[in-house]
This record gives structure tokens, C-alpha cells and sequence, in this order.
């Protein structure tokens, strides 16, 4: 019996035709895992095909993880599971509790169709490649958080242009690629501004910005906001053995960072919001309730997540500015 059919009337791309048999076969038990699939050659023969057709539906089906191929040998089955329509590779920095929410968001609205494996880079360039280049060419989509790693932009490069997005952080170099991302510059400084009036009352703005994860927009958007409002302020790269002097603001990307300052006001007797004040990045429940509340900058993590899965669902290629937000709380 054929496995694979293919009509020349039938309005669907021939390719997709090859992936609709050996689907059909793997239902009707016709191909069992390890099997092997009908060569290159044989289809194109049989069916009048160019090469480049039948290897696009091979490649299609080894993305998904259904096939995979033996060099010289041929195609074999490797999974009879053909419900799952996208493989994707996810590549994050690292795993904390805004990127959970993104994370779980992204699952939420991708669907039960979608089989998402998710790697970490820790910022590490030699891993960020190891990663990338050991996925190529096994996913169907790459979703790549590049952060401010400089060799990034040419390590993704290496992947199928058209299945990459860009996920968090972008940059000059990787404009051609669909994105959702954050806008530091415009984030920090518009937040700063919706919080004017508060800040207003205090004589110095202080960032602690250790500059090795942290995007240098971030610090870019504090300056700008400083200079354009005639605002004292210092950059600082830690807040270690230092003290508080009543009238300052912490503006602080880490959370390591806003544990430090506030144990240090608690051993000089100051509070929170009257003799110093803070403003954290990125929100989580506990800035809801430590200190009576942590004010925070932070953009939306789970519409980041969604908006992520709406693109790869509808094929739609955008960079996309996602949404940022001051929320004063009792620490400003």
C-alpha cells in the first residue's frame, strides 16, 4: 500500500500533501516508530517533484519531531505523536518570577497543539551557542531572549531566519527579526515622569545599576529623566557598605539589591517613603506587601506572553513595544 498520495488538482501545496500521508499512515498504524520513510528520491520520481518540495515536507516532519534522519541512510520515524504541530524552542536568560509568569502565559495562549522545551543561557555566551546550535534545524520556531549578549545577534543568525523571534530585549542588529520587547529607555523614563510629583520631594535620584545583566537602557532612560528635570543624582554599581542618607530615592533593577537597602534603613532607623524612598524594576506579588508596598516600573509580563503566542499562531511577523507601568505604593 502507498504511503504517501498526492493529487495534482487538489489546490493544497504538494508538500503539505507528503506531511498529510505520513500523518494518515501513522494513524492508520500503516508506520510504526523506527520505520523507515520512502527516500528523497523515490517521491520525487514517482510524483514529478523537484528535490527542494519533498525535502521541505522531510524537514517539516523532522522539525515536529515525528522523523529524523540518518545520513546517508534515509528517513526514520521517531515519534507516531502527529498532534503536535509546532515544536518550539524557547531560550531564556534565566529563570525568576516575572519570567514564570511570561512563561505560563506564553503556554496558556499557545495551545495544546504546541510542544515548548525550554533552555536557559545564564548569560553565557559559549552556552548560548551550545543551545542554538544544537537545536538547528530540529523546531519548527526559535523564540530567543538575546539580553545584551554582543555576540548574540551573529550566533542567531546561524538559525532559519524566517521561524526566529526575538523575545524581551532587541537591538539594532536584530531589527529584521519579529519581537516582543521591552523599551527600557522609554520605560524608565516615562515611569520616572508618571512619579514626578512624588520624587519631587526628595534631593537625590540613585540608581544601583551593576551593568552585567541589566539592559543599558535602563540606565540610558534614568540619565535622560535626571538631566531633562534637573534632578541630583549618581549611578552607582552596588549598594554594598554604603549608607542612606535621608532624602535619597533607589531606583533598583535587582532584587538582591532592594533586600540590601532596605536591611541597611531598617540598622540606620529610617522609613520607608518619608526618609528615603525606592522604586524597584519589575513587579511581583511580594512588592504588593513588603514594607507596605514596593513602588515598581515593571512591564507586563503575561502580555508578553500572549502577545508572543498570538504572533506564532496567526504568522504574523511585528516587533511589538510591549506595555510599561509606574505603580506607586507606599514606598514612594
Amino acid at each position: 500500500m502507498k504511503l504517501i498520495s498526492i493529487q495534482n488538482n487538489k489546490g493544497i501545496p504538494k508538500y503539505q500533501q507528503i506531511i498529510t500521508s505520513i500523518e494518515v499512515a501513522l494513524q492508520q498504524e500503516l508506520l510504526q516508530k523506527g520505520d523507515r520513510l520512502p527516500s528523497v528520491n523515490k517521491v520525487r520520481l514517482e510524483f514529478s517533484l523537484s528535490r527542494d518540495t519533498v525535502l521541505l515536507a522531510y524537514d517539516e516532519l523532522k522539525k515536529r519531531g515525528i522523523i529524523y534522519a540518518i545520513p546517508g541512510k534515509g528517513y526514520y520515524v521517531k515519534s507516531v505523536e502527529i498532534s503536535i504541530k509546532q515544536k518550539i524552542f524557547l531560550l531564556f536568560d534565566e529563570l525568576n518570577i516575572f519570567k514564570e509568569d511570561l512563561y505560563n502565559s506564553f503556554l496558556e495562549n499557545i495551545g495544546t497543539t504546541a510542544q515548548v522545551d525550554i533552555f536557559f543561557h545564564h548569560f553565557n555566551v559559549p552556552v548560548f551557542q551550545k543551545l542554538i546550535h544544537d537545536s538547528n534545524g530540529n523546531y519548527t520556531k526559535y523564540i530567543i531572549m538575546p539580553t545584551n549578549l554582543e555576540e548574540a545577534a551573529s550566533i542567531i543568525k546561524t538559525l532559519p531566519v524566517q521561524d526566529v523571534y526575538i523575545l524581551d530585549q532587541t537591538n539594532p542588529e536584530l531589527l529584521n527579526y519579529p519581537a516582543v520587547y521591552q523599551n527600557f529607555v522609554k520605560d524608565i523614563y516615562e515611569g520616572l515622569l508618571k512619579g514626578k510629583a512624588k520624587l519631587n520631594k526628595y534631593k537625590k535620584l540613585i540608581m544601583i545599576f551593576p551593568g552585567f545583566r541589566e539592559p543599558l537602557g535602563m540606565k540610558i532612560g534614568f540619565e535622560k529623566f535626571c538631566n531633562d528635570h534637573a534632578f541630583e543624582y549618581e549611578i552607582i554599581t552596588e549598594f554594598k557598605n554604603r549608607e542612606i542618607t535621608k532624602g535619597e530615592v533607589y531606583i533598583i533593577p535587582s532584587d538582591r539589591e532592594l533586600v540590601s537597602v532596605i536591611e541597611k534603613a531598617k540598622l540606620q532607623n529610617l522609613q520607608l517613603g518619608n526618609d528615603y524612598g525606592i522604586i524597584s524594576y519589575n513587579e511581583t506579588p511580594l512588592k504588593k506587601v513588603v514594607e507596605n508596598g514596593i513602588t515598581t516600573i515593571s512591564t507586563h509580563f503575561e502580555m508578553m506572553g500572549q502577545l508572543l503566542a498570538q504572533m506564532i499562531l496567526k504568522g504574523k511577523k511585528e516587533q511589538i513595544e510591549n506595555k510599561s507601568d509606574l505603580i506607586l505604593r507606599n514606598s514612594l
